[in-house]
């Protein structure tokens, strides 16, 4: 091998050797400068709160700030997009909730987002479970009584979501093939003119989470009939878990999670991992999410992306045999 041949192999290798080194130096060195957690909904619900909470803790941890960047829309495609495409360098985080990985896939076959390719999911951090509630009109005193008064006339009951293809729509859904009943379905662009119909006896049944209907559960405007939760909720004693009540499968939560770009290095997702779960394991943390109907969670990075999997493959066959559409 000439010199001049040995130089440009040296070189070569070095160049290579630098390349490989640049992450590891970068996890390193991380974060040196503010980061960024997109949150898909505008400020003021339940997922800008949760995100505002691990962005103040995060902040504290990293003695850097954690900015909180709003970016609704498009049934939370717009804000998946901007978290896909953003540097894989530790500064961009997104708060993932759970429709957004596994249900809008099945709804829009267009996203400009893959769920599983374009994400390295760091952890799931809070999770809401799903409440089934009456209209004071409905005669039915508890879910056996309801279920009776639907099959004796399918199709009669109604029951507002907060949108086609939302997880309110398809927890209906997934309630009526677990009970073998025909519930007419009503959308409405949110959860509070869904609520609101509840409220004026417009509708007979509503499906949202915890956190939207326990307020009036509470008030004894409207009458909880099952919480999806494994336990019973503090904040509603008195509505029976869905196990309870014989629907074990019924296990329908909402959660959010942190998720990085793909190509994150693995030190600085390790790193952001054992915070997330420590500040979920935090007092103050878990009593300000429960006031809200809300559970800090932390997983492994592992769990996460086996549990946006999971619940893809099952939400996507309630998709599929509902014909939920977007709106």
């Amino acid at each position: 091998m000439s010199n001049n041949a040995g130089k440009r192999l040296l070189s070569v290798l070095l160049g290579a050797s630098a390349l490989l080194a640049a992450p590891l130096a970068q996890a390193d060195n991380w974060p040196s400068k503010p980061l960024k957690l997109i949150v898909a909904f505008p400020p003021g619900g339940a997922s800008d709160a949760v995100g505002r909470i691990y962005a103040e803790k995060l902040s504290e941890a990293f003695k850097q700030p954690v900015l909180v960047d709003n970016k609704p829309g498009a049934g939370t495609a717009i804000a998946a997009e901007a978290a896909a495409k953003a540097a894989p360098d530790g500064y961009t985080l997104s708060l993932a909730p759970a429709g957004q990985l596994t249900v809008l896939p099945h709804l829009n076959k267009k996203l400009p987002y893959d769920p599983i390719r374009d994400f390295a999911p760091v952890s799931i951090v809070a999770s809401v479970p799903y409440v089934l509630a009456a209209s004071p009109n409905v005669h039915a005193a508890n879910s056996k009584e309801l279920i009776a008064a639907a099959k004796k006339e399918p199709g009669k009951l109604t029951y507002s979501s907060c949108g086609n293809g939302t997880l309110c729509h398809l927890s209906g859904e997934l309630f009526k093939s677990l009970t073998g009943t025909d519930l007419l379905h009503i959308p409405f662009k949110g959860s509070a003119p869904a609520v609101t119909a509840l409220l004026g006896g417009e509708v007979d049944l509503s499906f949202d989470t915890l956190t939207i209907l326990a307020p009036q559960i509470k008030a004894g405007k409207i009458k909880g009939l099952i919480v999806s939760s494994k336990e019973r909720s503090p904040l509603i004693p008195n509505v029976p878990t869905a196990a309870e009540v014989g629907l074990p499968q019924f296990d329908v939560s909402s959660w959010f999670g942190i998720v990085v770009p793909a190509a994150t290095p693995k030190e600085i997702v390790h790193r952001l991992n054992q915070e997330l779960v420590r500040i979920a394991k935090l007092p103050d943390v878990r009593e300000r999410l429960l006031a809200q109907g809300l559970d800090a969670s932390h997983t492994t990075p592992e769990a996460f992306a086996k549990s946006i999997k999971d619940d893809s493959a099952r939400w996507g066959k309630i998709v599929q045999s509902s014909g939920a559409k977007l709106d």
